[in-house]
């Protein structure tokens, strides 16, 4: 699949490069998909959730009324669920959400995600650029050009370029990362793909092996 190269103002350099069909033109495994999209939340998720229970709750032990007699139900201790103030019953405990995905299988799901946004057209090659200090009106006219700012768009760089990283900062909808940083959840999340053209090499190298 051949795609043209545009430059900063969003025009046809008149050059196109080959996108590879190993990375971008496979046959998309929805499954896989959503498998990686759910790791990659479930690795974000704390798991500090706590509440305490009835042997955790400050309070007395004793008996609180007599055993039979008041025409009530039993009851031992005040710190008993039943009550205000009690301990919960099957309430929440710390746990460890996450879990693991063979290489192989999160190597297609990258390619599958990768594939989906070229079938949509969601793909823009642009040639590499850089800013001499950090500036979001600059980066922020970049996207304009191209068509992206009102768009979710995930920016990925061949190499760490801290200029254009800060100068993406405060922009909400769109993320800049390197291409060695891509992931499954990154790429469906955004509704358009922009590669720094020195980022292909990486990218078909990482999801080639």
């Amino acid at each position: 699949m051949k795609v043209a190269v545009v430059d900063k103002n969003g025009k046809d350099t008149g050059r196109k490069v080959e996108l590879s069909k190993e990375v971008f033109g496979i046959e998309p495994n929805n499954h896989a998909v959503y498998l990686d999209v759910k790791q990659y939340l479930a690795n974000q998720r704390q798991g500090t959730h706590k509440s305490k229970e009835r042997a955790e709750i400050a309070g007395s032990t004793r008996k609180i009324k007599k055993q039979k007699g008041t025409g009530t139900a039993r009851a031992g201790s005040i710190k008993s669920p039943i009550f205000k103030g009690g301990g919960r019953i099957f309430g929440p405990r710390p746990k460890d959400y996450r879990f693991k995905l063979n290489k192989n299988l999160k190597r297609l799901a990258r390619k599958s995600a990768l594939t989906m946004k070229a079938n949509d057209k969601a793909i823009v090659v642009i040639e590499d650029l850089s800013f001499d200090t950090p500036k979001t009106k600059e980066f922020t006219s970049v996207l304009k050009s191209l068509g992206l700012d009102d768009k979710k768009s995930l920016v990925v760089l061949g190499e760490s370029n801290n200029n254009v990283y800060l100068s993406s900062r405060n922009l909400k909808g769109t993320e800049v990362i390197t291409n060695s940083e891509l992931s499954t959840y990154k790429i469906m999340n955004a509704n358009s793909v922009v590669l720094f053209e020195g980022s292909l090499e990486g990218i078909e190298e990482n999801l080639s092996k």
